[in-house]
């Protein structure tokens, strides 16, 4: 059993045994994306492995928006424009990462962890350690591949940006985010920001964001995300790496030989098949 620390007041632990998500659960959590009928609230309170796998929507979205430093100093009136500012400088991101998912009623905690990269246009990579896993998107395709149940469901990118909007990176900070509150010395940690910002519309995913900022660095190093039911969803960065210049084949995935393909459609109903996406 390994222990990793939470700007060291949370100590969380972490197994070493798998969790795998089944596709079940995963065809849900695009259900989430395709169908508005499908509210990312009513996902995560629907079982354990949808939890973890809603750790994805969570944080899709946010080293688009908060990729980079927050000035020291800085006041009420300029924290969004100094954030989006140094969001606009960077053209790639990836770091190491461990997730929680805490539940406000059951108090029960889902985790997991792995290596993330981001890169503008809609791409990403999910390299998932715990649970077995790849989350991959080139900006308009996404894959969801759980090698151990030997499948991979996939769907249209831009359906998941357009169902979200800013939330990928295709808004500004400043104009769809309130400032709720800066604390300069969270915990009496001197080295510590932390900045807390709700979305100027209601949104049923993200009730507030609270951004924890490394004074040395000033790189986002924590984010907690409040949705409008009160659970929490816990992302911890670490190693933190900006402009490394990541290729966009880097976020092209090539489905294995014998892998069962489940495509979601645009009714949100899957279909299945053994051939790769064209």
């Amino acid at each position: 059993m390994r222990k990793f620390s939470l700007l060291d007041t949370i100590e969380v632990n972490v197994t070493d045994n798998r969790q795998v998500i089944p596709a079940k659960a995963g065809i849900q959590l695009f259900r989430t994306f395709l169908d508005s009928r499908w509210s990312l609230p009513r996902a995560l309170t629907r079982g354990g492995s949808d939890r973890v796998a809603a750790f994805i929507v969570f944080t899709f979205f946010l080293f688009f928006i908060f990729l980079n430093s927050v000035a020291m100093g800085m006041t009420a009136q300029n924290v969004l424009s100094e954030i989006q500012n140094q969001y606009e400088k960077s053209t790639d991101f990836e770091a190491n990462f461990a997730q929680e998912y805490i539940g406000k009623v059951m108090r029960q905690s889902q985790k997991g962890e792995g290596k993330v990269f981001f890169k503008k246009k809609g791409m990403m990579r999910w390299d998932y350690r715990v649970p077995n896993q790849k989350i991959i998107s080139d900006g308009q395709t996404l894959w969801f591949y759980q090698p151990e149940e030997n499948q991979v469901l996939i769907s249209h990118a831009d359906k998941m940006i357009k169902e979200f909007g800013f939330l990928v990176g295709e808004g500004d900070l400043r104009r769809d985010f309130n400032l709720i509150h800066i604390n300069h010395s969270p915990s009496g940690k001197e080295d510590h920001l932390v900045v807390e910002i709700a979305p100027k519309d209601s949104h049923p995913a993200v009730s507030k964001l609270s951004l924890a900022v490394d004074r040395k660095t000033y790189f986002v190093i924590q984010v907690d995300v409040f949705d409008g039911l009160g659970n929490v969803t816990r992302t911890r960065f670490t190693d933190i790496r900006t402009n490394t210049n990541l290729s966009g084949s880097f976020f092209q995935f090539k489905v294995p030989p014998g892998t069962e393909i489940i495509k979601m459609q645009d009714s949100s109903s899957p279909s299945s098949g053994g051939k790769k996406p064209k």
